[in-house]
């Protein structure tokens, strides 16, 4: 049967089991993530000693008796510590099912993990979807070496920013709010949705947070003294996450952006991480933001969403009024 773990001891007993995972699968994650009215659930299958995980954030459909299931912000999907190739799923894929109709869901979406193999946990319950790459700098081997991956103009622009510039690791509260400020500042330029702007206590939760180390870098311009750009490093495991960064708008023309990448690589590779994910591009397209990111490294993986109706029937219904845009789940159009 499939057990719902809500408490963080249970949570944290259950992914530390398992061993292979990021912090966006982590209880603290999910508890600063999630909105109102919301409940992060750990979905649990226990085979013998063989265990499957599944974080998500359940959700009531306004108006209706039914709820909804989605994931947190990055990247999250499903755990397991089975690493028997030709396992059986399909016993915990009809328990998930039941599970999923007995609680009157109607539709379930989440993001999935680039850096952990989660298609054949769920190969038979809706679709997974390829949306496109993000990109990795390998940091488990030397610094030199991954450097050389780096396009020419981008070695001499980190070289020149060296020397204009002090990258300074965030340690008081009056640090972290002036991350806070460059990052709303460039939120507003980029006319983000309101979803992005995460506030301050957000962000001061999330430094105090034990169960993964955050790192905010920020970045010095030595002529006026001035913090230009910053950026948050969450490290879990093997894995370095570039999280959430900004740079100040009178300043972009210096892509400060690329000295505290290149700082990170450096101490990440230092530390003996593995993975150094920098992400994609907006809304994962190929696009500026990608090709920033790649070129630093051409190491790319790919990012995928996983898409299940449960009930289409109800879908349907729910559905009825609501702009076919591609957005799932459709009946939340507008919504997020």
């Amino acid at each position: 049967m499939i057990k719902e773990v809500t408490t963080k001891s249970d949570w944290n007993e259950v992914i530390n089991r398992i061993g292979n995972y990021d912090f966006y699968h982590t209880y603290d994650y999910h508890s600063i993530s999630k909105g109102e009215n919301e409940q992060s659930i750990l979905l649990v299958f226990n085979d013998d000693t063989k265990v499957i995980a599944l974080p998500l954030v359940l959700r009531p459909i306004k108006n209706t008796p039914y709820c909804d299931f989605t994931s947190v912000y990055g990247y999250s999907g499903p755990l397991t510590n089975i690493t028997d190739t030709e396992y059986d799923y399909s016993i915990f894929q009809s328990k998930l099912n039941a599970y999923f109709k007995e609680k009157g869901i109607i539709s379930v979406f989440s993001r999935l993990h680039p850096y952990i193999e989660q298609d054949a946990i769920l190969n038979s319950l809706g679709d997974v979807i390829n949306l496109g790459k993000v990109v990795n700098i390998d940091v488990s081997i030397p610094a030199e070496e991954s450097r050389r991956a780096y396009g020419k103009s981008n070695k001499n622009q980190v070289n020149k920013l060296r020397r204009q510039c002090t990258v300074h690791k965030a340690e008081t509260k009056e640090d972290i709010l002036e991350f806070v400020d460059i990052y709303h500042e460039n939120m507003r330029r980029l006319d983000a949705e309101a979803y992005y702007f995460f506030d301050k206590k957000y962000f001061l939760n999330f430094m105090e947070i034990e169960d993964f180390k955050t790192d905010i870098l920020l970045v010095k311009d030595n002529e006026t003294d001035t913090y230009i750009a910053g950026s948050m490093f969450v490290k879990t495991n093997n894995i370095v996450q570039f999280h959430l960064s900004g740079t100040r708008t009178d300043y972009l023309r210096m892509k400060p952006s690329k000295l505290f990448l290149d700082e990170m690589r450096l101490e990440a590779t230092e530390a003996g991480f593995t993975y150094f994910n920098l992400g994609g591009g907006l809304g994962s397209q190929e696009d500026s933001l990608f090709n920033f990111k790649a070129s630093f490294s051409k190491d790319f993986k790919i990012f995928k969403v996983w898409k299940y109706v449960v009930n289409q029937n109800i879908y349907d219904e729910l559905s009825a009024n609501a702009k076919d845009s591609g957005f799932f789940p459709k009946y939340r159009e507008g919504q997020h």
